[in-house]
């Protein structure tokens, strides 16, 4: 497998991702197996969480049609369950200095998949409701963040020690836009369907789902690659945690890249008011809304594959310029759309014009991470998408219901993208 930037040799390759110098190379074959392997748990992964896809998609219209919540409040309930995903860095942070039963990253996978599950089983046996619903959330995505921590942090390490820190964007894409392009669709389609249903039966089907699919990532993290799972906690730490908080803080790199993901991920147009924009506005049934949500991210797959050749030839700072200045537009064609036809065309559109700057950001983030604290790097990353994300929806809600529509939350959300561009030259050449 080619190396994805460009290096002097054995020795400069080894300075850049941290590899220690007595560390074997892994064949092309073994490199592909690990990615798989990470991959296929980040997928299962992603399709079990309550706050987007083939769950969040059904709770969120629960809270609406059953709670007959307003797009505002709808908003302020996935703030409140997005607590633990703001503060994603304690989670990674604990993944670099802590290892549960002595197993490091394959611990986590045994201890905290099984607590997600047990979540959902509780949220599965007894009658929905606000205060069960948030409590349940919030219960499986803590144990969620601690599996998150440890597969992205040990496939951002692999991939900095291997010099394939393209492939592995990619492969940290995929793994959350496939489960969305198929969790969307089958998310609105079982919301639809749930709505006959009485809630009981409903919480049934939906959370016995989301059970299962964190017993089979238990299992996966007990039976896992030594080389992906056990690495980073079988080498020796000559420092302590405060030295490490430091040292993390001291990375340059840290700042334009965790700005860039803040204005990235802040697209007011996107989230809950777009779902009452297609649903109210537009008409469209649940479905349609699901299918939407899935077009859009099933968008970004072919620009990914494309991103696994690019980056091996063209330089990451060219494809993060080309990738913003992209950006800049991608909200632009829903200012033109008048139905639900009309709208999950514009889907594929703004999925395929988003694809480039999310691989290219997503790879500048890996780079970033400094040796031994990519779990608290990486969730880092991932806390400040849902930080943006959540207080976007919430302006994106002010603007919808006060402010002039949803026309005023797109041009918030070009505004944001475009700031990027101001972002990009602050980030260090090396």
């Amino acid at each position: 497998m080619t190396m994805d930037f460009k290096i002097d040799g054995e020795a400069e390759a080894m300075a850049l991702s941290g590899r220690p110098p007595d560390s074997p190379r892994l064949s092309d074959g073994e490199r592909r197996t690990m990615l798989i392997y990470g991959g296929v748990a980040l997928t299962l992964c992603q399709f079990a969480v309550p706050y987007e896809g083939l769950i969040g998609l059904p709770v969120v219209f629960f809270l609406k049609n059953r709670l007959h919540m307003s797009a505002h409040d709808v908003a302020l309930f996935n703030l409140l369950a997005s607590i633990p995903l703001f503060v994603g860095f304690a989670f990674g942070f604990l993944r670099d200095v802590w290892s549960p039963l002595g197993r490091g990253d394959r611990g986590f996978m045994v201890i905290f998949a099984p607590m997600a599950a047990a979540a959902y089983g509780v949220l599965a046996a007894r009658a929905p409701s606000y205060g069960l619903l948030l409590g349940g959330v919030l219960a499986v995505t803590i144990g969620l963040q601690f599996v998150f921590a440890a597969l992205r942090g040990a496939t951002s390490m692999l991939s900095q020690e291997e010099a394939i820190t393209g492939q592995a964007s990619v492969m940290g894409n995929l793994a959350v836009l496939a489960p969305n392009l198929a969790a969307y669709f089958l998310g609105g389609a079982l919301s639809q369907y749930l709505e006959g249903r009485d809630a009981v039966t409903a919480a049934r089907l939906l959370f016995g789902l989301g059970a299962a699919l964190m017993a089979a990532v238990a299992i996966l993290g007990a039976f896992g690659p030594r080389r992906l799972l056990d690495a980073h906690h079988a080498r020796p730490r000559d420092r302590g945690a405060a030295h490490d908080i430091a040292r993390l803080f001291r990375n340059r790199p840290l700042y334009p890249v965790m700005a860039i993901q803040l204005l990235w991920q802040f697209a007011p147009a996107a989230g809950a008011v777009l779902q009452f924009h297609l649903s109210n506005d537009l008409h469209a049934t649940d479905a349609q809304v699901g299918a939407w949500f899935g077009i859009f991210m099933g968008a970004f797959t072919p620009v990914m594959f494309a991103y696994g050749w690019l980056c091996r030839r063209v330089r990451l700072r060219t494809l993060l310029w080309v990738g913003a200045a992209m950006a800049v537009v991608q909200m632009s064609p829903l200012l033109f759309v008048r139905n639900p036809t009309e709208a999950l065309v514009a889907a594929a559109v703004i999925g395929l014009i988003g694809g480039l700057a999310q691989a290219a950001f997503t790879d500048l983030a890996i780079r970033a991470c400094p040796p031994g604290l990519q779990g608290a790097m990486m969730m880092m990353f991932v806390a400040m998408f849902f930080v943006s994300l959540r207080f976007g929806d919430l302006l994106g809600a002010w603007l919808y219901d006060r402010q002039g529509g949803f026309q005023t939350a797109v041009f918030a959300s070009i505004a944001a993208y475009a700031a990027i561009l101001l972002v990009l030259p602050f980030v260090p050449k090396a």
